[in-house]
């Protein structure tokens, strides 16, 4: 996993079900990799059907779809995975679930004892943050950028940084050791999706290229 993941707003706050497949496509084109359906509702099938389309929309692009917390979605919609709260069921029984190929989330908050146990469980990546105040995760405990230096010393599976992340303050969460930048508002927000896309696709590839020796 590397690069950029944009999680989708509720559909309560979608303008529309097309308005959120327009602004996903603009952001595919973009150069996200990584879609997450977020939503809680209770209308099953339109979740169904947005997963769907979403997955057909990321497939376009070859990239990725992750359902939130819901892996019965993830299978009947024929998403890559799964992205797991800490109330919402272990990694291991997403994993016997989906395959060994899907790829599995586990939310770490700010704590590397969290993270220990996702990777014992078999979790494709680890989720840090809130790091900057967030409106999608107000409440969230705050991390820190040397928690992801000090994560990437200890895990092996990929790291994203979300909560509060946007142009002017991503680059420190990359050089910590994010490899991926979880969106929501910072992207399905944006008046220009493609365009904000486009930027941090280049500030990922600027900074690698600055860090290597």
């Amino acid at each position: 996993m590397h690069g950029l993941y944009a999680i989708t707003p509720t559909f309560e706050q979608c303008a529309s079900d097309r308005w959120l497949m327009a602004q996903t496509r603009a952001l595919l084109t973009g150069g996200v990799r990584y879609i997450q359906l977020r939503d809680k509702s209770c209308d099953q099938p339109r979740r169904l059907k947005v997963a769907k389309a979403l997955r057909a929309l990321c497939a376009e692009h070859e990239a990725h779809l992750l359902i939130n917390d819901d892996w019965a979605l993830a299978q009947a919609s024929g998403a890559h995975g799964v992205h797991l709260g800490q109330g919402d069921g272990s990694p291991a029984d997403a994993r016997a679930a989906l395959g060994k190929h899907a790829l599995i989330g586990r939310t770490c908050h700010d704590s590397e004892q969290l993270a220990a146990d996702a990777v014992a469980q078999g979790a494709s990546y680890l989720a840090f943050g809130r790091f900057y105040p967030s409106r999608t995760k107000p409440h969230a405990r705050p991390a820190t950028p040397a928690l992801l230096t000090r994560a990437k010393a200890r895990f092996n599976p990929p790291l994203v940084a979300i909560g509060g992340v946007n142009l002017d303050n991503a680059e420190p969460l990359i050089r910590a050791g994010a490899d991926a930048l979880a969106l929501c508002q910072g992207l399905y927000g944006s008046s220009e999706p493609e365009s904000v896309a486009r930027a941090f696709t280049l500030l990922f590839s600027v900074t690698h290229k600055q860090d290597t020796p």
